[in-house]
């Protein structure tokens, strides 16, 4: 059974556990095209451009601990700034259980709320379950970057996907 949790906007006083969390699951080096996490500063930074309207960010928080995140970061160019690019992240515990699925209704609601109607994202060819969320929400798959990471001596494909409002 999941424990509560609730799915917000993100908080200034949200951003070490968000640093936490991106860390947590960067190290796994399977879902993530970073392998390390970005540091407090860094992850502060980017919580800050999307906080000026650069995107929609939410986090899942039980306990007081941030335990997943979604995020839409807008395109800037002219023409462009209707999509952004989304990432999305749980902490291991936490997969499985719907939550990422909520998280991600939660957030495609939030960016289009704020005007974006063309919603993209990478995902590596392995990881089947987070393809399948994404196409039970509506993204379709517009190509395949081959052999696109190479990781601890192994390729992997990279899956486009977008979803349109």
């Amino acid at each position: 059974m999941t424990p509560p949790f609730s799915i917000e906007p993100i908080t200034p006083k949200d951003v070490e556990g968000l640093q936490a969390a991106v860390e947590a699951v960067a190290r796994e080096r399977r879902y993530l095209a970073a392998v390390d996490g970005f540091g407090v500063d860094g992850t502060r930074a980017f919580v800050d451009a999307l906080a000026r309207g650069g995107g929609v960010q939410l986090v899942v928080r039980s306990a007081g601990r941030v335990v997943g995140w979604c995020d839409v970061q807008r395109h800037h160019f002219e023409g462009f700034r209707h999509g952004g690019v989304l990432g999305i992240g749980l902490l291991r515990e936490w997969r499985a259980q719907g939550v990422g699925a909520a998280l991600l209704a939660r957030t495609l609601e939030a960016a289009e709320a704020a005007g974006m109607t063309r919603i993209e994202l990478e995902v590596f060819a392995s990881n089947t379950r987070a393809i399948r969320l994404f196409e039970e929400a509506g993204f379709l798959r517009e190509g395949v970057k081959r052999e696109a990471r190479l990781l601890d001596g192994r390729a992997e494909d990279v899956v486009c996907m977008a979803r349109l409002a």
